[in-house]
Protein backbone atom coordinates (compact mmCIF):
# COMPACT_ATOMS: atom_id res chain seq x y z
CA UNK A 1 0.00 0.00 0.00
CA UNK A 2 1.29 3.38 -0.78
CA UNK A 3 0.79 6.33 1.13
CA UNK A 4 -0.73 9.48 0.45
CA UNK A 5 0.85 12.69 0.92
CA UNK A 6 -1.02 16.10 -0.23
CA UNK A 7 0.14 18.31 -3.20
CA UNK A 8 1.20 21.17 -1.19
CA UNK A 9 4.44 18.59 0.21
CA UNK A 10 5.09 17.03 -3.11
CA UNK A 11 5.31 21.07 -4.84
CA UNK A 12 7.92 21.18 -2.12
CA UNK A 13 9.57 18.66 -2.35
CA UNK A 14 13.12 18.12 -3.83
CA UNK A 15 13.14 14.41 -5.18
CA UNK A 16 16.29 12.60 -6.71
CA UNK A 17 15.62 12.15 -9.57
CA UNK A 18 12.36 13.62 -9.51
CA UNK A 19 8.94 11.76 -8.70
CA UNK A 20 5.59 11.96 -10.13
CA UNK A 21 2.33 12.36 -7.82
CA UNK A 22 -1.08 10.80 -9.28
CA UNK A 23 -3.71 11.42 -6.90
CA UNK A 24 -1.94 11.51 -3.52
CA UNK A 25 0.24 9.28 -4.45
CA UNK A 26 4.07 9.61 -5.03
CA UNK A 27 5.32 7.38 -7.87
CA UNK A 28 9.11 6.69 -8.22
CA UNK A 29 10.48 7.28 -11.76
CA UNK A 30 13.17 4.96 -12.81
CA UNK A 31 16.33 6.37 -13.81
CA UNK A 32 20.13 6.26 -13.67
CA UNK A 33 20.90 3.97 -16.10
CA UNK A 34 23.74 4.82 -18.63
CA UNK A 35 21.12 3.81 -21.92
CA UNK A 36 18.75 5.85 -20.32
CA UNK A 37 20.77 9.11 -20.06
CA UNK A 38 22.40 8.89 -22.90
CA UNK A 39 18.76 8.55 -25.07
CA UNK A 40 17.27 11.29 -22.77
CA UNK A 41 20.51 13.87 -23.14
CA UNK A 42 20.67 12.76 -26.88
CA UNK A 43 16.64 14.21 -27.56
CA UNK A 44 17.00 16.92 -25.00
CA UNK A 45 20.32 18.12 -27.04
CA UNK A 46 18.42 17.53 -30.79
CA UNK A 47 15.47 19.63 -30.06
CA UNK A 48 17.43 22.31 -28.14
CA UNK A 49 19.86 22.87 -31.33
CA UNK A 50 16.49 23.41 -32.98
CA UNK A 51 15.01 25.28 -30.70
CA UNK A 52 15.05 28.88 -32.31
CA UNK A 53 14.53 27.56 -35.77
CA UNK A 54 11.52 25.21 -34.75
CA UNK A 55 10.30 27.64 -31.99
CA UNK A 56 10.30 25.17 -29.45
CA UNK A 57 11.92 24.82 -26.09
CA UNK A 58 13.18 21.45 -24.82
CA UNK A 59 13.50 20.35 -21.24
CA UNK A 60 14.80 17.20 -19.29
CA UNK A 61 12.57 15.99 -17.04
CA UNK A 62 10.18 18.65 -16.01
CA UNK A 63 6.74 18.71 -14.24
CA UNK A 64 3.67 18.48 -16.17
CA UNK A 65 0.40 19.04 -14.35
CA UNK A 66 -1.59 16.96 -16.65
CA UNK A 67 -4.79 17.19 -14.63
CA UNK A 68 -5.37 19.36 -11.38
CA UNK A 69 -4.62 16.29 -9.44
CA UNK A 70 -1.72 14.33 -11.30
CA UNK A 71 1.81 15.51 -12.09
CA UNK A 72 4.13 13.80 -14.24
CA UNK A 73 7.15 13.90 -14.80
CA UNK A 74 8.62 12.91 -18.99
CA UNK A 75 11.87 12.48 -19.96
CA UNK A 76 12.27 15.57 -22.10
CA UNK A 77 9.32 17.96 -22.52
CA UNK A 78 9.46 20.18 -25.61
CA UNK A 79 7.34 23.27 -25.49
CA UNK A 80 6.29 26.00 -28.23
CA UNK A 81 8.15 29.20 -27.65
CA UNK A 82 5.41 31.33 -27.35
CA UNK A 83 3.95 29.71 -24.53
CA UNK A 84 4.38 31.60 -21.18
CA UNK A 85 7.45 30.31 -19.10
CA UNK A 86 6.38 28.23 -15.76
CA UNK A 87 7.80 26.62 -13.45
CA UNK A 88 5.36 23.74 -13.89
CA UNK A 89 4.16 22.78 -17.33
CA UNK A 90 -0.06 23.49 -17.17
CA UNK A 91 -0.22 24.46 -21.00
CA UNK A 92 -0.08 21.43 -23.33
CA UNK A 93 3.33 20.84 -24.68
CA UNK A 94 4.11 20.27 -28.23
CA UNK A 95 5.76 16.64 -27.07
CA UNK A 96 6.81 14.34 -24.49
CA UNK A 97 9.43 11.42 -24.62
CA UNK A 98 9.79 8.64 -22.06
CA UNK A 99 12.91 6.31 -22.08
CA UNK A 100 12.52 3.23 -21.23
CA UNK A 101 13.80 1.85 -18.10
CA UNK A 102 14.20 -2.19 -17.48
CA UNK A 103 12.13 -1.24 -14.94
CA UNK A 104 9.51 0.08 -16.34
CA UNK A 105 5.95 -1.33 -16.79
CA UNK A 106 3.86 -1.83 -19.39
CA UNK A 107 0.71 -0.48 -16.53
CA UNK A 108 2.51 2.24 -15.26
CA UNK A 109 3.79 3.39 -18.80
CA UNK A 110 -0.13 3.16 -20.48
CA UNK A 111 -1.36 5.13 -17.20
CA UNK A 112 1.10 7.75 -18.00
CA UNK A 113 0.75 7.84 -21.67
CA UNK A 114 -2.93 7.79 -21.22
CA UNK A 115 -2.64 10.80 -18.75
CA UNK A 116 -0.20 13.07 -21.48
CA UNK A 117 -3.20 11.98 -24.28
CA UNK A 118 -5.89 13.24 -22.12
CA UNK A 119 -3.80 16.70 -21.57
CA UNK A 120 -3.75 17.09 -25.52
CA UNK A 121 -0.59 16.20 -26.41
CA UNK A 122 -0.37 15.18 -29.65
CA UNK A 123 3.16 14.04 -29.80
CA UNK A 124 3.81 11.36 -27.50
CA UNK A 125 6.88 9.35 -27.80
CA UNK A 126 8.67 6.39 -25.94
CA UNK A 127 11.65 5.44 -26.92
CA UNK A 128 13.61 1.58 -25.81
CA UNK A 129 17.08 1.73 -26.03
CA UNK A 130 17.83 -2.02 -26.12
CA UNK A 131 15.68 -2.24 -29.33
CA UNK A 132 16.51 1.44 -30.60
CA UNK A 133 12.17 1.45 -31.65
CA UNK A 134 10.42 4.25 -31.04
CA UNK A 135 6.92 3.92 -30.73
CA UNK A 136 4.11 6.87 -30.88
CA UNK A 137 1.10 6.82 -28.75
CA UNK A 138 -1.58 7.87 -31.12
CA UNK A 139 -5.41 7.50 -30.01
CA UNK A 140 -4.78 4.49 -27.34
CA UNK A 141 -2.12 2.61 -29.93
CA UNK A 142 1.15 2.06 -29.93
CA UNK A 143 2.93 2.68 -33.29
CA UNK A 144 6.11 1.91 -34.51
CA UNK A 145 7.51 5.69 -36.26
CA UNK A 146 10.49 6.60 -37.99
CA UNK A 147 9.76 10.21 -38.46
CA UNK A 148 8.86 12.57 -36.51
CA UNK A 149 6.77 15.53 -37.96
CA UNK A 150 4.88 18.58 -36.32
CA UNK A 151 4.00 21.29 -38.17
CA UNK A 152 7.28 22.61 -40.17
CA UNK A 153 9.22 20.36 -37.53
CA UNK A 154 10.25 16.86 -39.42
CA UNK A 155 13.13 14.79 -39.22
CA UNK A 156 14.15 11.42 -39.41
CA UNK A 157 14.54 9.76 -36.02
CA UNK A 158 17.84 8.48 -36.95
CA UNK A 159 19.52 11.48 -36.52
CA UNK A 160 18.48 11.11 -32.90
CA UNK A 161 20.09 7.47 -32.30
CA UNK A 162 23.07 8.66 -34.09
CA UNK A 163 23.84 11.61 -31.43
CA UNK A 164 23.54 7.95 -28.91
CA UNK A 165 26.12 6.45 -31.18
CA UNK A 166 28.69 9.46 -30.77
Amino acid sequence: MKALTGLDLYLKSDYEPDAEYVDGEIEVRPVGELDHAAWQGAIFSWFHRHGQEWGVRAYPELRVQVTPSRYRVPDVTVIDRSQPREQIITHTPVAVFEVLSPEDTMRKLMRKLYDYQAMGIKQIWIVDPETRDWLRFLNGQLVTETEFHHGAIRFHLSAIAAEVDQ
